[in-house]
């Protein structure tokens, strides 16, 4: 059966799904989007990307043209349609389409909201068990990193720089400090056993999952310090890893071929993906 996406107000197959060649997101990238797991056909932490969602575009002077409570409905509709049980879905938010090609924000027209579903078993994915290699890179993005842009030329250009290098992902790197993932926040645990985070800033996205992670640690009495770290550091680490909505927590075993400690998942990380896990099924919705 053929997939199915919500476009402008109407569930369509996934071959009928069309926007404007004029729409802002393809000639401006002037949108926002988030993606949000989906576990047993129940959305995680839907909450927490909804506000982020609210977050973005009100920093874009974007009027969302649906209310997020809708949003939610039309994602577990979404959902039901496509017989989703383990996976994600993909939400984008645009200006619009307007007659021509104006830098200027248009009157009068209806932003774009499109959604579509993607198969994904985050939880018995093999990388979870083996970890990951990164790379690191020169961070080049533009200086809002925290609003959840649809102008991702950086990431996709660090991205294929790991695929290339049979990594899994790109560790972007600025003034001698790793600022995030491609796709992911960074984490280390020190020898100390300190886990150690970037804070929140400018620099980073607000990570829904680096969020949550964060407070389970700290419900738990570990300790956790929200600063910058170099690579060096997370090559002295006792761990490393990193989370997302479409991994939730992965060890990371090497740094640009080096190993990180035995080059192997360290307890910490498999705990934290453990906590996680439980956490995400008990308050799925």
């Amino acid at each position: 059966m053929e997939q199915i996406a919500y476009v402008n107000g109407s569930f369509v197959p996934m071959s009928e799904a069309k926007v404007s060649i004029l729409d802002r997101g393809f000639l401006f990238a002037d949108g926002i989007y988030e993606v949000a797991a989906v576990l047993d056909g129940k959305l995680i932490d839907s909450a927490s990307h909804l506000a982020r969602l609210q977050r973005s575009v009100g920093e874009i002077a974007l009027a969302l043209p649906e209310t997020t409570d809708r949003i939610q409905e039309i994602q577990k509709e979404l959902i039901a349609r496509n017989n989703l049980v383990n996976g994600m879905v993909y939400l984008e938010v645009t200006r619009g389409a307007d007659t021509g090609r104006d830098f200027a924000f248009p009157k009068g027209v209806k932003p774009t909201l499109i959604m579509f579903t993607s198969v994904k078993d985050i939880v018995n994915a093999e990388s979870a068990k083996t970890g990951i290699g990164v790379i690191t890179v020169p961070d080049i993005r533009w200086a809002r990193r925290d609003i959840k842009s649809v102008a991702l030329l950086a990431q996709v250009l660090a991205k294929q720089a790991a695929a290339e290098a049979g990594a899994g992902e790109a560790w972007m790197v600025e003034d001698g400090q790793v600022t995030e993932g491609g796709s992911s926040s960074c984490f280390i645990l020190t020898q100390d056993d300190v886990i150690v985070t970037r804070q929140n800033s400018s620099a980073i996205l607000p990570g829904c999952t680096r969020k949550a992670v964060v407070a389970l640690a700290e419900e738990r009495q570990l300790r956790v310090e929200e600063r910058p770290f170099t690579v060096a550091e997370a090559l002295a680490a006792k761990e490393a890893f990193i989370t997302s909505a479409t991994v939730f927590v992965q060890a990371v075993v090497t740094i640009d071929g080096k190993p990180v400690a035995n080059g192997r998942p360290g307890p910490m990380t498999k705990r934290l993906r453990e906590i996680y896990v439980d956490f995400a099924k008990a308050t799925a919705v």
